[in-house]
This record gives structure tokens, sequence and C-alpha cells, in this order.
């Protein structure tokens, strides 16, 4: 093995795992902002994993759905983020000490890939959006396999995660809009699964769990699915 090629620059600098008082306190304030803007409801804690590896997967339809995700979950979930975001002095420590790490998008990014299975190999959490964009309100767009590839290969359950209403926040203002967080039961990777197999289970179960007029692309279960 070439150590030289297996080198990247981004093994020079620490990405966080778990949580620290400075991530607490940064989203202490965040959460405090949240609270001034919206009327935040949560369901489905009890289908939440006290320890352990998971992936929480959700639904994308704004840059602010990472907030409240983590608002509803007592444990730190690590998520990636483009890498253009990490390019920047103020940013980059800012997303590292968040837990966030970099990925170079519109490639198969060897490095991001690797992290991730150690978050999960050290039992903690990797939140995921497996339509990989946002919907922009839009409902849900054709998902990318890659969060059902790493349950398959850490075998780790999925928890389904809804996040509706992030596309009001502080449209309303100074009235507070309704937010609302869903945790679904969590999805065991069978032994007969393909990542699309699987994508397919998750999305579907997503959708269900949504509002008809955000379900996109998975409105519909095709005829003999079998779930």
């Amino acid at each position: 093995m070439n150590t030289q090629l297996d080198f990247d620059p981004r093994d020079r600098k620490k990405y966080y795992l778990e949580e620290t008082s400075t991530r607490r306190f940064i989203f202490w304030l965040i959460r405090v902002f949240f609270n001034t803007a919206t009327l935040m409801k949560l369901e489905g804690q009890e289908n939440f994993p006290l320890d352990g590896p998971v992936i929480i997967a959700a639904n994308h339809v704004t840059n602010f759905d990472a907030f409240p995700m983590q608002f509803a979950v007592p444990r730190a979930i690590c998520y990636m983020g483009k890498a253009e975001l990490f390019n920047t002095p103020v940013l980059d420590p800012l997303l590292r000490v968040l837990c966030a790490f970099p990925v170079n998008r519109g490639e198969k990014d060897e490095w991001a890939l690797r992290h991730a299975h150690k978050i999960l190999a050290q039992g903690h959490i990797l939140g995921m959006f497996p339509e990989g964009k946002r919907s922009k309100g839009n409902g849900l767009c054709v998902a990318k396999t890659g969060t059902a590839r790493m349950a398959i290969e850490v075998n780790c359950p999925i928890i389904p995660m809804t996040v509706i209403g992030t596309d009001q926040v502080f449209k309303r203002f100074p009235y507070r809009s309704s937010l609302t967080i869903k945790l679904l039961p969590p999805i065991l990777p069978n032994p007969s699964d393909t990542p699309l197999s699987l994508t397919d289970r998750l999305m579907f179960t997503l959708a269900a769990g949504l509002p008809e007029s955000m379900r996109g692309v998975y409105a519909e279960i095709p005829k003999g699915f079998g779930g």
C-alpha cells in the first residue's frame, strides 16, 4: 500500500465525533434562536436508541433541517457537509466542533466514506439526507443509495426522521411557525437487502410519515412492493 497516495490533507485536522461543552453551548444558543421563531413538536422519541451506532435518515427541505434534527435527540449527530463550507477559516473550525465533516460532492469521496464508517464503528450517530439535495418544499426527490449501503456494510439500524415545517421558519415572524419532528421505528437491514431495496424501504417509510404534499416521487407505493 502506498501511504503517500492514501494521504488526504483532511487527516491533518481534528473532526469531533461526540458532544463537547463548546458544541453544547453553540446548540443551546441556536435552540434559543429557534424557540423565538418556532413551536417545535417532537414525536416518536421512544424509537431512538440511547447507545450504539445508528444512522438517522431524514427528508431534506432547507439548510435549517440539521438543527431541529439535533434538538430531537439526546446524542450528538455527525453530519456530512459539502466541502466548500470547510474552505473558510471561520466556518471550518465551527463545523468541525459541531461534528460535521466535509464531503466532495459529485464524486466517490473515499475519505468521507472512511470517516462515516469510523463514526459508526465507534458507536456514534451519522445523520444523512438520502435525497442528497434539498427538495425546497417540492416533495421527496429520488434518493441515492449511499445511506442504505452504509447501513448494510456496518449492519446498523436506520432511524427514519421526518422534518416538517423548516421551510416556514422565520417566514411568519414575529409569529412563530409550527415545526414537527417525527422519529419513526428503526429499519434494520435484512440479509437479502441490496442498497436499492433498502433505500426503497427507507424512502417509502419516510413518505408515509410525511403529509401527502411532501411525499414527492414516493407518494405512490408500486404494486407488489414488499416494504
